[in-house]
Parts: structure tokens; sequence; C-alpha cells
């Protein structure tokens, strides 16, 4: 074997036997730096499966933050809140503030609902006055009035019928025509009994009879007139006595004697005319209220389009855009009551014979009836959407209460109380 020089400070030949050993010292030494390499590197190995599942779950974190969830609503949570809310209160218990037992939390006293039917009957176990007045204002519970429809008479007008007024025999109806119309007020057909031809030029929006006696009438046309009618020898006719001071009002009613009229006007005030003496006697509204801003919250700064007597004439009702009826008391023109229940404006008013319920016609095609007594609404129509311009009580047959409405649909309505015979 050849001599194998070697650069360096030693540099010379080296044996075969020097060469031998130094390659031997060159394999041990790669040798152990392979191994070494080889260990780190599985160890790295390791070190990188061992970190990366953490690594992988920070990531997938990481995605879902980024992707939205799908989010409860308010309403389904309120929802949820309200049921379990209610079930509370359906299973909780409290005591009766009339007879002092344990009761269920929103349900009527079994002790007490038991007691009044006992003093129903005429038992009464020893109870006070005020306990049995307290416990019927409480538990019993108010009946209201069931309407039905009667009859219509359809196309009864061309145009628009405005205004109704009733007498014992007949159903006198206006529109934006100028004739005015008399229906009879009996079951046979409602047949058509006068028309009064050219009673107002441009048409009549309101129309009242005094309910006495059933023989006077008062009309206002479009045009700003006043017309007196008699009713002599089965026929209508215009009375001419002087009505000159009679003027710019809107919805009119006569008392039953026919001497006083009550006329609104747009400025919200409330006239009456004495028409034997023909002179203005009140403005209610000034002798209601003397501060103009309390007279804005009573609701009737607003326009007023319907004014009632009762009957008897101790009562005026009047109601208009504020969607309020305001009833006073004709002796001293104080407030009696304010009843709340409508949601547009209130276009006619009109009393029944014995003034226990007064009816109600509204923009939005809604007639409701009114206990004067309760001071609350006992019954409500709503058979249309159209405007209702006119309501009134008819003769009673028997013992049944029944009213005819008209309006915007050209035509009358007829209706009676179901559970009277």
């Amino acid at each position: 074997m050849a001599a194998l020089r070697l650069a360096g400070p030693s540099a010379g030949l080296l044996s075969p036997t020097a060469l031998t050993r130094t390659l031997g010292i060159y394999t041990t030494a790669s040798s152990s730096i392979t191994g070494s390499l080889a260990a780190k590197y599985h160890a790295s190995r390791y070190a990188v499966a061992a970190v990366l599942p953490s690594l992988l779950s920070d990531i997938w974190e990481s995605i879902l933050r980024a992707v939205p969830k799908k989010k409860t609503s308010h309403m389904k949570k309120r929802h949820r809140q309200m049921a379990g809310k209610a079930l509370k209160d359906n299973i909780s218990l409290n005591t009766c503030p009339a007879c002092g037992n344990t009761k269920r939390a929103h349900l009527l006293c079994p002790h007490c609902v038991a007691q009044v039917k006992r003093q129903q009957d005429g038992k009464w176990d020893g109870f006070d006055v005020s306990t049995y007045i307290y416990l019927m204002l409480t538990v019993c519970i108010k009946q209201s009035k069931q309407i039905l429809s009667l009859h219509t008479i359809e196309n009864a007008h061309i145009s628009e019928i405005f205004s109704l007024a009733v007498t014992p025999t007949q159903i006198l109806s206006a529109s934006g025509a100028s004739s005015l119309k008399a229906h009879l007020a009996n079951e046979e057909g409602f047949g058509i009994a006068q028309s009064l031809s050219a009673a107002h030029k441009i048409g009549c929006h309101h129309l009242t009879t005094a309910k006495g006696s059933g023989c006077y009438a008062a009309s206002v046309g479009f045009g700003g007139e006043v017309k007196l009618w008699r009713f002599e020898d089965g026929m209508w006719n215009e009375d001419l006595k002087d009505n000159g001071k009679v003027k710019d009002i809107w919805a009119i009613s006569l008392s039953s004697d026919a001497r006083y009229l009550a006329g609104t006007t747009h400025d919200g005030r409330i006239k009456v005319w004495d028409l034997q003496n023909n002179i203005e006697e009140v403005i209610f509204l000034r002798l209601a209220c003397r501060d103009q801003h309390k007279l804005m919250s009573l609701g009737l700064a607003a326009p007023v389009r319907a004014v009632s007597f009762s009957p008897g004439g101790k009562l005026l009702a009047a109601a208009g855009d504020s969607t309020m009826i305001m009833i006073y008391e004709t002796s001293s023109g104080e407030q009696f009551a304010t009843l709340i229940g409508h949601a547009a404006w209130v276009t006619s008013l009109d009393w029944n014979d014995s003034g226990e319920y007064l009816l109600s016609g509204s923009f939005d095609g809604k007639v409701k009836v009114w206990s004067i007594e309760r001071k609350a609404c006992v019954a409500t129509l709503s058979e249309s959407d159209k405007a209702i311009w006119s309501v009134k009580w008819l003769p009673k047959v028997g013992k049944a209460e029944r009213f005819a409405a008209a309006g915007a649909s050209q035509s009358i309505a007829l209706y009676r109380e179901a559970n009277s015979s």
C-alpha cells in the first residue's frame, strides 16, 4: 500500500499501520456524530408530535370563533321568560283579600265563588253587606249585549248616507244627494214612505228628530242652511218659522219637546238654541272648563262631530275627532262621564228610549253600545270596514232593542238584540 502524505505542521508519510489507526479514529468519530444526529432527530420528531395536537386545537378554536353561531332571537328569549313566569304564577299561592283563605294566584278564590253562589240562592252564611258588595264587584262577570243582523236596505241612496233620524213609525235618511227619504220602521220590508225632493241643494249632512212626539225634525245642509220640519197628515213639510240665528253648526240634536236645538261648531263649541224665543242660551264648553289647557285635556278642543240629548234632556253626549265621548249635565254644564273605546273619529251618537244605553258609530266602521250605568262598552259591531256616518235606535218591537247604522256603503243596516224576545 502506498504511503499517504498528510498536510499539516507534522506533514509526512504515514505507514499503513498509522493509516489504519487514523481511519479507525475517523470511523468511530463519524459513528458517534451520526448517532447523536439521529437521536436529536427522533427527539425533535417526538416533540413536534407532542405539540401538534394543542396547536391544532388552538387553530380549530380560532376557526370556530370566526364562524358566527346561530343566535336565539330576543323575542324567543322573551317568550321563554314569559312562559316560565306564567308557570310560576300558575303554581304560586297567595291569600284571598276577601275571605283570607289560601288560593292560587291569578285565579278566583273558590271559597268566594261558592259563597256568592250561595248568596244568590238566598243563603248568606253570616256575611255582612260590605263583603257581599265587594265580592259581587270583583267576582261577578258582566254580561254583554249580543247583537244580531235584522235587515239591510240596499242602495237606499245614490251616494253616501250621512245621517239617520227615527220616529215611532219611520226612518229618515239624508245623503250627499238633494233629497231626504223616509222608510217605514216596521219589519215588513222597510219600504219607502216619502221622498223630500230638493230639501238641500248640495246635500244634507245631519238630520235629527224630537223623540217625544216624533212630529218635528231638523236638518243641516252642506250649504250651511238649517231647516225645521213638521209631520202632519202622514207627510213631512218644512216649518217656515224664522230660524236665521241658527247657523254655522255641524251636528245637531233636538230635545224631546222640540224646544231646544243643540249644535256643534268646527272650533269645538257646543251651542244650544231656544227655538221658541230664537236665542242662543248656552255654550257648554265654556261653562264646563274655564282653563283652555284643561279643556284640551278633556279631548274636546278637537272638532265635535256628534251631539245627542238623553231622554228627558238631563244629559247631553258629545264626541268627535278626539275619539272620546263626553257626557254633560244640561242643568249645569258639568261633566258627567267620559267614555273611551273608539280608535277613530266618533261620527254619530244616539240614546235609547230609556236612557240606559248610548249608541255610537265611528269612521273605522265600528258601532258600539255603551251602558250609562256602568260607563262602559257592552257590545261592538265590526261587520263593515267602511265609515259609519250615522247610528240610531229604532222603536222597540216587544222587548227587543233595535238600531240602524248607515254610511259609506249607501245602505241602511238594521240590527236587533239577541237576548230579548
